[in-house]
């Protein structure tokens, strides 16, 4: 099979990978101490940085993919309730990060993230995606508790805001990188593949 970034193999091989570089940064994360000041739910989100590249390079399948790998994280962390709060946060997250990544980016945006208009494009996704998040979660908990918990909807809506502005800048600065790794992924396989060629050949 050609190994191409259009391939299932290519997807699926860069999904797993994906996914490990999320529940990574969410071991990361959790070794940093609550803040007192945050309410409960709110965080950084530094997985957000490569749920959003998955979204606005690999589309929604691979997405929710690394997703549910990142809340099975949490589940073994966290426990069944946390697992629950995170997973339908983030599935709401990156249900509008997909739909925003196509509506706000071009498709010239997504394959260059060093253009301006991309960049303030994963800003303004990555709050509304932050903000999607944080009222997932709060929904989650208000079934899990039983009770509506709209006291906390205000503050959740601002830190969303602001940590999903933050994150989206950082990412706007690392999808470089990012993009860098899916291309020597890429021109790996297809150095192992002329090898095994060349191996044939020469039997």
């Amino acid at each position: 099979m050609k190994q191409t970034p259009s391939s299932p193999a290519y997807r699926v091989a860069m999904t797993g990978i994906l996914s490990a570089e999320a529940v990574a940064l969410s071991f990361l994360e959790s070794l940093i101490p609550a803040m007192p000041f945050l309410p409960p739910g709110a965080k950084l989100g530094l997985a957000n940085i490569v749920v959003m590249f998955t979204a606005v390079s690999f589309g929604l399948p691979s997405t929710l993919t690394v997703i549910v790998v990142k809340s099975f994280f949490t589940l073994i962390a966290r426990g069944v309730s946390a697992f629950f709060i995170s997973l339908c946060g983030g599935l709401l997250s990156g249900v509008v990060m997909f739909a925003l990544s196509r509506i706000v980016l071009r498709t010239d945006d997504r394959k260059d993230a060093g253009e301006n208009r991309a960049r303030f494009g994963y800003i303004g996704i990555s709050a509304a995606s932050a903000v999607a998040h944080n009222i997932g979660q709060l929904i989650a908990a208000s079934i899990a508790a039983g009770t509506a918990l709209l006291s906390y909807l205000p503050f959740l809506i601002l830190f969303g805001l602001l940590f999903g502005t933050l994150t989206g800048t950082v990412l706007g600065a690392v999808t470089p990188v990012l993009r860098r790794q899916t291309a020597v992924f890429v021109n790996k396989n297809k150095n192992n593949k002329n090898k095994m060629k060349s191996k044939v050949k020469d039997q």
